[in-house]
């Protein structure tokens, strides 16, 4: 059954975040697939990833790339698959896919912090749980550590 994990961001960012949460997928063994919301986050999230800290190496590429097939994480703005991930990051509103029940788990990482996101990831809530799938809900404790609250 397909796990859908609410991450609800607040006073943190999606790049102070979502680094960690690629390295412990990829710790699991599995591929990822991250949908942002534009091209243009898609190139910024690359950069990021890229530089977040010194000594690491989050192994990731666009979707665009020539090795989009063969990287452990790809960045999209689309709903494409490439790398055959088993969990899909959804992140600057996107919402719960229609192949959601074709991964493993999927990651809903939302600004708690903006109305709008709120609200989507509300109605990602909604959706998911008329799907039947397990559904979790996450915060930050006091020291950014993450708290499963439902």
């Amino acid at each position: 059954m397909t796990e859908v994990l609410f991450y609800h961001l607040h006073d943190m960012t999606l790049e102070r975040v979502l680094p960690s949460l690629l390295e412990k997928t990829l710790e699991r063994g599995w591929r990822a697939v991250v949908q942002a919301s534009s091209e243009e986050r898609v190139e910024a999230l690359d950069n990021h990833l890229w530089t977040y800290r010194e000594d690491s190496f989050l192994p990731h590429g666009p979707a665009h790339g020539r090795e989009a097939v063969r990287q452990p994480v790809v960045l999209t703005a689309d709903a494409s698959n490439p790398n055959a991930a088993q969990v899909r990051f959804l992140v600057d509103g996107a919402g719960l896919p229609d192949d959601a029940d074709a991964y493993t788990r999927v990651v809903l990482v939302f600004d708690g912090d903006d109305d709008a996101a709120l609200t989507a990831a509300r109605a990602s809530w909604t959706a998911a749980k008329a799907k039947g799938f397990d559904v979790t809900y996450w915060q930050p404790d006091a020291e950014g550590r993450w708290q499963r609250k439902a």
